[in-house]
């Protein structure tokens, strides 16, 4: 069985160091030259909650220096790059290919547009990861995968695409992965565009009771898009609840508590835009806060704390605003 994945970040390395780990054969898309003659010749390093170790394997930096088939493909690029190379893939890919979307925010449409229900597999990836540097990364925390088929004609194996991923973390199947994949969107939106604007690890700006603030009300943003568009969301990672966050009152004790739990488990996990700016490079924050707004959108749902969020975000980027604390205050929330 051959595999291909695309985009060696933080998420994308981590899979494909534990899938030649364990003896499969993986081809990597690195995009940069020197990125992927580091990956042959010096290997990619991981640390953190999988251990130490350092694989090399082929790498190219782009999809033209291929001219093989793959029985599955990973994309694990930034959302805002994801067009672009499944526009390209179709040639590299075997007649039953499965092509496996690890993106953090919700792009199956497109995924469905270019290579067709049939192949698309969508795949909620529940552990986190931070590029030290190019090649050098670490595994900040565990947690389980989830895959699912997107339409009846699927033709892949999913059987072996959770085989794959069980290098990495424990993987199951489930019967509707958009339901999944909206669940932890709500989360990434919360820790994608927070992290951003306060520039702080998720122990760290989770201490601050604004924030959780915050973090609580674009949880109720958005389950009140989803119960108006009829979107069964289901528990993330079978711990946090989001309807019964909905339902209680945004200073509630209880939720509070759960919300401080979770930045003490995660606490060095760091947003992956906040990482992305780091590196000079945008956010996705259109593809996570931007998703919920633009399905507010069809369900005529009041979202304005996500609305202003999205705005800050985008000062950030543009070098209006810095990354910091301080910008929580300029925030109205209820």
């Amino acid at each position: 069985m051959k595999i291909l994945l695309i985009g060696a970040g933080a998420i994308g390395a981590s899979v494909a160091a534990c899938l030649k780990q364990n003896k499969y054969d993986v081809t990597v898309v690195a995009k940069y030259d020197e990125y992927a003659k580091a990956i042959r010749e010096q290997g990619l390093y991981i640390s953190g909650q999988k251990g130490e170790f350092v694989v090399k394997m082929n790498a190219v930096a782009r999809l033209e220096e291929l001219n093989d088939k793959y029985d599955i493909i990973f994309i694990a690029t930034k959302a805002y790059d994801v067009e672009e190379n499944l526009i390209k893939i179709r040639q590299y890919m075997k007649e039953q290919a499965s092509v496996v979307s690890l993106q953090n925010g919700i792009c199956i449409d497109l995924y469905k547009k270019y290579v067709g229900s049939k192949h698309t597999v969508g795949c909620v990836v529940g552990f986190g990861a931070t590029m030290q540097e190019r090649g050098n990364i670490i595994i900040t925390s565990s947690g389980t995968l989830e895959i699912g088929r997107v339409g009846n004609d699927f033709v892949g194996k999913l059987s072996e695409v959770r085989e794959c991923l069980n290098s990495v973390f424990p993987t199951k199947i489930v019967d509707n992965i958009y339901e999944s994949l909206y669940s932890k969107l709500i989360i990434n939106s919360c820790i994608t565009s927070l992290g951003v604007i306060t520039g702080k690890t998720l122990g760290v700006m989770l201490k601050n009771k604004t924030v959780r603030n915050v973090f609580i009300g674009i949880i109720k943003e958005a389950m009140a898009v989803a119960i108006k568009l009829n979107i069964q969301v289901p528990p993330y990672a079978n711990k946090i609840n989001y309807y019964k966050i909905y339902k209680r009152k945004t200073n509630s004790f209880i939720t509070h508590l759960i919300i401080k739990i979770v930045g003490k488990k995660y606490k060095n996990l760091k947003s992956s835009s906040l990482q992305s700016l780091e590196r000079g490079k945008k956010t996705e924050i259109d593809y996570f806060n931007g998703y919920i707004i633009k399905l507010a959108l069809q369900g005529e749902v009041n979202v304005s704390l996500n609305e202003q969020l999205v705005n800050m975000v985008k000062e950030i980027e543009e070098g209006k605003r810095k990354s910091q604390m301080e910008n929580m205050l300029d925030i109205q929330y209820s």
